[in-house]
């Protein structure tokens, strides 16, 4: 698992929740896919705010190193 959240790229993150969002604007699409969908966009959106936060943590880390 370790491995998936390295090879994480917040740009493909961002891409995949477009097409999630794009999926769920479809007027024939079923409760039950919608809901899939809603899960999958939540968990992608998880992702993002990991790799995010992670590049915030290295910021502040360099910013420290550079006093």
């Amino acid at each position: 698992m370790a491995k998936d959240k390295e090879a994480f790229k917040l740009e493909d993150g961002f891409a995949m929740l477009d097409e999630k969002i794009e999926a769920l604007e479809d007027e024939n699409i079923s409760l039950e896919d919608s809901f899939k969908l809603y899960k999958e966009g939540m968990e992608l959106i998880q992702k993002c705010n990991e790799c995010v936060d992670k590049v915030e943590k290295q910021m502040i880390m360099l910013e420290k190193e550079e006093e």
